[in-house]
């Protein structure tokens, strides 16, 4: 296979490392997350590699009931990754989509055991947009990329987490990822797949985008419900209609056209308590990033024919992630 075939196949295949021919400043992470059924267990778990000032591999690890968390550093050595498959170790720990085999054994962390996942639902990825991120994908000069390897899974087998046996069969799973120079500005993210009907996820994000010497606030969102992926984002053409944020809740109401009509989707996120992730910069890992794992995030989306409202879906999604980083009035502007 030639190099540009080989390009465009991982270009095809957003899941797979992506680094192998990228230069410093770059970082790619990988983001699990995993509830039990019992959902009093709900744990994040991040393998990544730094390949910047401080080149180096990690796995930052969170509780997502008592918002602690942990970093767990590898020499850049131990970072390898497959160029065919998404398949990643990061010392004696080995990522697929299939399953994550942790062994973690650090001071401050023990965490050991086989997690095995089944029945994904991943996000389409076509020529023309390949993944998420649309036709944005295929452009080389983005700040930052953005994957959804799965939207909704099932989870069997069980850790030791710190002495501890959690069995998280039955459980459901989350899988996305992001790579490039840096985390954008400011963003607000959230993600939940804990609606009263099995198989709904939402995935939402906004962000301001460089672009040239300017930049641009640009959004995605996807709600999965009953095999349809109903999508909003700036590469659609869609449109924010409202955005508003203060400390306890986020307000934001999108509409475009979708799954073959015209859509509105209104969200109404309430914050839980957050821990605090580090995020990559083009000089460290030191931007500092609050995320909850128990946000609760309501969801309405309408069809609008002929100038009436049909009602399509509503429901709330629980433990939920969510992430508001650096808000200004640039963002929220309509």
């Amino acid at each position: 296979m030639n190099r540009l075939s080989r390009w465009l196949q991982t270009m095809m295949n957003p899941d797979w490392y992506q680094g192998h021919e990228r230069v410093p400043p770059y970082f790619e992470g990988w983001y699990f997350k995993l509830i039990d059924p019992t959902t009093r267990q709900k744990l994040v778990v991040i393998p990544a590699v730094f390949k910047t000032s401080d080149p180096h591999a990690f796995i930052q690890v969170m509780d997502g009931s008592t918002s602690e968390t942990w970093y767990h550093r590898y020499s850049i050595d131990q970072f390898q990754a497959a160029d065919d498959q998404f398949s990643i170790r990061v010392g004696d720990n080995h990522f697929t989509k299939d399953e994550i085999r942790l062994n973690i054994d650090s001071p401050e962390q023990k965490i050991q055991g086989t997690l095995k996942f089944s029945a994904h639902t991943p996000w389409p990825v076509r020529l023309s947009s390949p993944g998420i991120m649309g036709w944005y994908a295929w452009v080389p000069t983005m700040e930052c990329y953005h994957g959804v390897v799965s939207l909704d899974h099932a989870i069997e087998g069980s850790l030791n987490w710190d002495g501890k046996v959690v069995d998280f069969s039955g459980g459901r799973g989350y899988i996305e990822k992001d790579w490039g120079q840096s985390f954008p500005s400011g963003w607000i993210w959230m993600q939940t797949n804990h609606f009263e009907q099995l198989g709904t996820s939402l995935t939402a994000s906004i962000a301001m985008i460089p672009w040239r010497k300017t930049r641009f606030r640009g959004f995605i969102a996807g709600l999965w419900h009953q095999g349809v992926l109903y999508r909003f984002a700036t590469y659609t053409r869609a449109k924010t209609v409202s955005l508003n944020v203060d400390e306890s809740r986020i307000e934001w109401v999108m509409q475009g056209k979708t799954a073959g009509g015209l859509h509105r989707i209104s969200i109404h996120a309430v914050r839980g308590e957050a821990g605090m992730l580090a995020g990559p910069t083009t000089v460290d890992m030191g931007k500092r990033v609050a995320e909850s794992l128990t946000a609760e995030i309501a969801v309405m989306l309408i069809r609008i024919e002929g100038g009436k409202e049909v009602f399509v879906f509503e429901g709330t999604g629980r433990f939920g992630g969510l992430e508001v980083h650096n808000i200004f009035e640039e963002l929220l502007s309509e």
